[in-house]
């Protein structure tokens, strides 16, 4: 695929993803997600053959013009957006599939000094939300949605949302998972609000300890029906 392809490839990208977007040019202009992006290509393909000090030199240029930092050995897929870009930080060895896209002060790091794989490989079509952390060698299914401010460090499946620190699965497959019984519609650019959380998990132990306890009085109830009767009898 030529350059000048993969370049209106991504502004009909942006043209979809983004409301305020406006034409062609404006977009080619005025997007600092998609000039580090496009400069990454020249970047990657230094460091691929050999001329990496060079193509660390160009990566840093691009980060202080667009706030993007994309290791030059870092594997992009096609129609790959960063919305508003700024603070993004995506490392080494990650590899994000086609159609994904970042919103700024996300990081696709790695967790310590470990050699090898250390950074995510994200699939295709996943939302990584405002300020997300997604860390480690850790594999990020198809059509995943990762809320803002999660910190995610363990393997996401496919068709899920993710959300809160660390992060975990509130919805697969269209449905809620049953042990986090929460909207994770609510959470798509925030942060989840813990307290809310424990208010209603108490809540739902309350209502069920009123059923139990009906349940017992209605018991107690009908035994102490059963032994007035069995008095009466007794005395007759």
């Amino acid at each position: 695929m030529s350059f000048i392809t993969t370049i209106r490839e991504d502004i009909r990208r942006v043209q979809e993803q983004d409301p305020a977007a406006q034409s062609g040019p404006i977009i080619f202009l005025t997007y600092p997600g998609l000039h580090a992006k496009w400069m990454h290509t020249p970047e990657h393909w230094l460091w691929e053959h050999g001329l990496r000090g060079l193509a660390r030199v160009l990566s840093q240029t691009t980060r202080f013009f667009t706030g993007v930092e994309i290791h030059p050995a870092a594997q992009l897929g096609r129609r790959f957006f960063i919305d508003h870009a700024m603070g993004v930080v995506i490392g080494e060895t990650t590899i994000v599939g086609d159609d994904c896209v970042l919103y700024q002060g996300v990081t696709l790091g790695g967790t310590g000094n470990e050699c090898g794989k250390r950074h995510p490989t994200l699939g295709n079509n996943v939302t990584v939300g405002t300020g997300a952390k997604v860390l480690g060698n850790i594999t990020i299914g198809d059509n995943v949605r990762i809320g803002g401010n999660s910190v995610v460090v363990k393997d996401v499946p496919s068709d899920s949302t993710v959300v809160g620190i660390p992060g975990r699965v509130v919805r697969r497959n269209g449905c809620r998972v049953m042990e986090e019984e929460f909207d994770a519609r609510r959470h798509r650019e925030s942060m989840p609000d813990p307290v809310h959380e424990a208010s209603m998990i108490n809540r739902e132990g309350i209502a069920d300890n009123l059923r139990r306890i009906e349940e017992l009085e209605g018991q107690v109830a009908e035994l102490g029906a059963l032994v007035r009767e069995l008095t009466e009898r007794g005395g007759a």
